[in-house]
C-alpha cells in the first residue's frame, strides 16, 4: 500500500484550499491524512463562512474517496455550536467521523469551540484494518492513547506550531511506537507551523521531508505483525 500526508499550507482564501486539497489529494496512495481545519484555518472571525463551506466542499471531496481513505478536519456547527470535526471518506461515503476532544486553549480554541466526549474517540474499522485518530494537541494526552489500543493504522490531522515541533515529532514517532503500529502524521506548511508530517512504521521509523507539500510512501502492512511477534506486549 501507498500512504500519504499532505503537508501544504491554508490561506484565508477557502476557495483555493479546497483547489489545493483536491489536487493533492488526486496524487496520493490509499490512505490520505491532510492537516487540521486544512480547508479553512480556524477563521475564528469567519465562523458561519467556514462551516457552511465545509459542507459544500465534503460534497466535492466525497467522489475522491472511490478507491482511497480519505481523512481531514473541517469546522462544523451543531445545535448551535461549533465543533472541530475529523472525517475520514471511503467509498464516497463518509465511514467515520470524530470531534476534537482536547481544545488548543493557548490558541483560543476553548473560546470558539465546543469540545467532543473522550467517549466518542474510539476504533474504528476499514477492510479488515482498525483504525485510531488524534487530532493534534490530542497527542498530549494518555487517556486517549490507550483508548487506541489494538490500532494497525493511527491518522494525526495537525496544525501544530514550529516552537515545539521536536514535541510533534517525538509524540507521533512514540504512538507507533507503543502501538506497534502505523501512523499517518500531517501537519501544516504555515510559516508558524512546525511542518515534520510523517509516515511512521510499527518500528518508529519516520519518513518525513519538509519540503514538500504531499508525502507518498509504500508501506509493508505486515511490519504490524512482525513488531507484534518481535516485542510482544499483548497487542
Amino acid at each position: 500500500m501507498i500512504f500519504s500526508a499532505i503537508q501544504c499550507q491554508t490561506k484565508p482564501d477557502f476557495e483555493k484550499n479546497l483547489k489545493t486539497l483536491k489536487k493533492l489529494i488526486q496524487k496520493s496512495g490509499d490512505i490520505v491524512v491532510a492537516p487540521e481545519v486544512v480547508l479553512t484555518g480556524f477563521a475564528y472571525d469567519r465562523f458561519e463562512e467556514a462551516a457552511s463551506f465545509g459542507q459544500r466542499a465534503l460534497e466535492e471531496l466525497l467522489p475522491l474517496s472511490q478507491e482511497r481513505i480519505v481523512c481531514y478536519t473541517q469546522i462544523e456547527k451543531r445545535d448551535g455550536k461549533f465543533y472541530n470535526i475529523a472525517k475520514v471518506l471511503y467509498k464516497e461515503e463518509v465511514v467515520y467521523e470524530q470531534p476534537k476532544v482536547k481544545l488548543f486553549k493557548f490558541g483560543g480554541e476553548t473560546d470558539y469551540f465546543s469540545a467532543g466526549n473522550i467517549e466518542q474517540i474510539n476504533l474504528f474499522e476499514i477492510e479488515g484494518r482498525k483504525f485510531g485518530l488524534l487530532i493534534c494537541f490530542e497527542l498530549r494526552f494518555i487517556e486517549i492513547w490507550q483508548r487506541l489500543k489494538g490500532a494497525d493504522i493511527i491518522l494525526v490531522p495537525a496544525m501544530w506550531g514550529s516552537l515545539r515541533k521536536r514535541h510533534f515529532e517525538q509524540f507521533t514517532e512514540t504512538l507507533a511506537l507503543m502501538h506497534q503500529c502505523f501512523v499517518i502524521a500531517s501537519n501544516s506548511a504555515n510559516e508558524d507551523m512546525a511542518k515534520s508530517s510523517a509516515i511512521i512504521n510499527p518500528f518508529g521509523v519516520a519518513f518525513r521531508d519538509d519540503r514538500k507539500r504531499l508525502l507518498n510512501k509504500e508501506v509493508d502492512l505486515n511490519d504490524i505483525k512482525k513488531m507484534r511477534r518481535y516485542m510482544d506486549i499483548g497487542l
